[in-house]
């Protein structure tokens, strides 16, 4: 990363909070963390709601294969600052956005997608 922040050591992502920032691979930052996505009980982490402004609506999911380290001060992703543009945003209707009624039953990232919304409308 060019001018890389002081992020700490590695850390778990147990320890991840609301407010932490969360920087692409080539070093900018993107905004901060909203929500953990995870299983605690069973130790998988899913992923993180990524908020990228200051305004409502700017909410992101970075899934858990996105995130290059968890750090005491930040986390890395292995996204550049371009490809992470592209971020899904947590969907109510997470199932309906790639559908294919063949498949039937709903693929792990829009169940991740819906779980992301739920946190943030309070519902989970």
């Amino acid at each position: 990363m060019a001018d890389e922040p002081n992020l700490g050591d590695p850390a778990s992502y147990l320890v991840l909070e609301e407010g932490v920032p969360v920087y692409s691979c080539d070093g900018e930052q993107l905004g901060t963390v909203e929500h953990v996505l995870a299983d605690t009980e069973i130790d998988i982490f899913d992923g993180l709601v990524l908020d990228t402004s200051v305004l409502p609506g700017g909410h992101r999911f970075v899934d858990a294969d996105q995130v290059e380290e968890v750090f005491e001060r930040g986390v890395l992703l292995k996204t550049t600052r371009e490809q992470s543009e592209s971020l899904p945003e947590p969907s109510e209707n997470a199932a309906a956005m790639e559908a294919d009624p063949a498949e039937g039953a709903e693929s792990d990232l829009q169940r991740k997608l819906r779980r992301a919304w739920d946190l943030l409308s309070g519902k989970g």
